[in-house]
């Protein structure tokens, strides 16, 4: 999957003040990639200035997941944990030192450029500043992991969520 060059400010200035919204209206990606599953439906990563969307179309079902800092209404703060009937949440923000932060940086956009199931957008002013997605299909349902990050003069905030939906 790619790695798009973003010709935009990244929308969302700050790992802390990401918010979770399930089931919502879902607003349209700066960048996307359709997986298939194997059996049926199709999961959607959407690329939002520096966070996410996931959209997933299934016969019996359909789902979405959003992480951003814009969406206000239904959302609630980022959690470390969340769990709803059929589906899973967590995440960490971790802050890196420079070294770190750049290593992880280049992992991400090496492994969007080279591997099936990623997805990545990254954004003007800094080559760190990123937003990565990767999928996996499960036999009923889908796995993906996010990467937010928010680059600063001594390394950056790196924000984590791993998720599961199964219908």
């Amino acid at each position: 999957m790619p790695l798009y060059q973003l010709a935009v400010a990244p929308a969302d200035v700050s790992g802390t003040a990401l918010r979770l919204t399930l089931n919502a209206p879902v607003p349209e990606p700066l960048a996307r990639s359709r997986l298939r599953h194997p059996d049926r439906g199709v999961l959607t990563l959407g690329v939002l200035g520096a966070s996410h969307v996931v959209t997933v179309d299934h016969p019996h079902a359909q789902f979405s997941e959003e992480v951003s800092c814009t969406e206000q209404v239904g959302g609630t703060h980022l959690p470390e944990r969340a769990d709803h009937a059929g589906y899973r949440l967590r995440s960490r923000i971790a802050t890196l030192d420079e070294p770190g932060f750049r290593e992880l940086a280049t992992a991400l956009r090496t492994s969007c450029a080279l591997e099936p199931g990623w997805i990545g957008g990254t954004f003007p002013g800094d080559d760190a500043a990123l937003t990565v997605l990767t999928a996996q299909p499960l036999p009923s349902g889908w796995r993906w992991r996010t990467w937010h990050l928010y680059p600063d003069q001594h390394g950056g905030t790196v924000v984590f969520t791993t998720s599961r939906w199964l219908p």
